[in-house]
């Protein structure tokens, strides 16, 4: 049987590190949020002729590496999967119920595409565009394999899910018990019948029959 992790042990020092490590998970997702406003969020007027709406994936990724600078490139594309990778570290941490890939990204594309869609019609100079999703979401992917998944393995208590439960094994018995078991504990719960009654002595009899 795998040893329980340090830091879901119940002892002090445990908990005083499980408490500080999510106490720093929390102040990392407060400066990621602000990070991420900032970035996407601040009205940008210079750039209005420069962009567009995207609802075609992989448009925008296409055009990123077109672009004779192969620097520009990397910026555009791997900035989008940088920003998106403090997502699949910090979601396992803070919230447990996310943990899992799956859930993971998916809570990445919610997040983003509110985001994106919030610059498509309130901010200057910014457009909704569905690549910039594509490339956070695998930045959030990276970003759990990486390191999140030892963090939530960590912090919390695994998961158990559905497929993983092994049904008990069957007996003959039919509730984990041997079948002699079962056949002495069924014979010592029947009612005793009448035959099994047990006979007086025959001092006894003898004073019980009738006086003639």
């Amino acid at each position: 049987m795998a040893s329980e992790p340090r830091l879901q042990r119940r002892t002090w020092s445990a908990v005083a590190a499980r408490v500080a490590v999510l106490i720093a998970g929390f102040v990392c997702m407060v400066a990621f949020a602000v990070v991420l406003a900032r970035a996407t969020l601040v009205p940008s007027p210079m750039s209005v002729r420069l962009t567009h709406t995207n609802l075609h994936p992989g448009d925008s990724i296409r055009a990123y590496l077109a672009q004779p600078n192969w620097r520009d490139a990397v910026k555009q594309v791997g900035g989008n999967v940088v920003l998106g990778m403090p997502f699949g570290v910090l979601l396992p941490v803070l919230f447990p119920r996310t943990r899992g890939l799956v859930r993971v990204v998916l809570m990445t594309a919610f997040v983003m595409l509110m985001v994106e869609g919030a610059q498509g019609l309130l901010v200057t100079g910014r457009a909704f565009d569905i690549d910039d999703v594509i490339l956070n979401s695998t930045g959030a992917f990276a970003g759990y394999l990486l390191l999140g998944r030892r963090l939530g393995r960590a912090l919390h208590p695994r998961r158990e899910h559905w497929w993983h439960r092994r049904p008990d094994e069957p007996t003959e018995a039919g509730k984990g018990k041997p079948a002699e078991t079962a056949a002495r504990t069924e014979d010592a719960t029947d009612p005793p019948t009448p035959s099994s009654k047990r006979r007086l002595p025959a001092f006894l009899r003898t004073v019980r029959k009738p006086v003639r």
